[in-house]
């Protein structure tokens, strides 16, 4: 075999490899969900058995699923939509600014999306108690936004700085308003921005635990504080957490497959 040959099989058998590293605990979780209870840690351990429903059965009967991926839905969706807003306009304007802090600035609003979870929790909490919010998903959606708008910001940034001004001044000699450089010619231009940060802002809500946890009421909780549910005072159902994971990861999993190549532009672009 030639060295190319050999490079390319150790290449794809370490891809292999990871693949295997990481999807065999999602992979076993999963299956838990078909296996009938006794045989979830049976030793030695069932790789064939007779799938059976009983675990969502469980689930059905438990839980309002429904009502917890729809709760999941608006906090996520609201998020989203709320700091695509907020934070597109704001990359655009930054990446316009003639200021020699533009970048400086940018990578402060990137500062804010790191802000540990925690830190902002109190504070925000105490908040949407004085003006009335604590205890609805409109909470939730607004401190995800919050800072999933700074992350939209720096991301935008750096589309909008690297598209060139001329394309915005020639619509401007050609009639456009500002305005309308801006929503006809820079934000078509950056779709792929668009897209993948709107891809990381729903990844960011849908999977947000904290706040959820402490800022909803029963009745408005996601599917992802639902989980919490499998965990008792003695053990944990590991069947009825493999199936209320079906309904927290296949959503975003198929969106993200969906829009895969966006969202791999995403992870590789950055502030120049």
């Amino acid at each position: 075999m030639s060295t190319r040959t050999l490079s390319r099989i150790g290449e794809r058998s370490f891809i292999l490899v990871m693949l295997a590293f990481f999807l065999l605990p999602f992979l076993w979780l999963a299956s838990t969900a078909y296996k009938p209870s006794r045989d979830i840690f049976s030793i030695p351990p069932k790789l064939t058995f007779p799938p059976t429903f009983e675990q969502f059965a469980t689930v059905f009967r438990l839980f309002d699923v429904w009502s917890l991926v729809s709760s999941s839905l608006l906090i996520a969706g609201g998020s989203v939509i709320l700091s695509l807003l907020l934070g597109v306009p704001a990359g655009y304007a930054l990446a316009r600014s003639t200021s020699r802090y533009a970048i400086a600035v940018a990578y402060f609003f990137m500062a804010i999306r790191m802000v540990p979870a925690v830190a902002a929790l109190i504070p925000f909490y105490l908040m949407m108690r004085d003006i009335g919010l604590l205890g609805s998903w409109v909470a939730v959606v607004l401190i995800n936004a919050m800072l999933n708008s700074a992350f939209v910001t720096w991301m935008m940034f750096s589309y909008f700085r690297s598209l060139p001004k001329e394309l915005e001044e020639a619509a401007l000699t050609d009639g456009c308003t500002l305005f309308g450089s801006f929503w006809r010619v820079a934000l078509p231009a950056v779709r792929s921005g668009v897209v993948a940060s709107t891809l990381f802002c729903l990844m960011f809500s849908w999977n947000d635990f904290l706040y959820p946890m402490f800022l909803t009421r029963l009745d408005s909780k996601p599917i992802s504080v639902a989980l919490l549910s499998a965990y008792g005072t003695k053990d944990i159902t590991w069947g009825t957490l493999g199936a209320l994971a079906h309904f927290s990861t296949i959503p975003i999993v198929l969106i993200v497959l969906f829009l895969n190549r966006y969202f791999v532009q995403g992870l590789t672009k950055g502030i120049h």
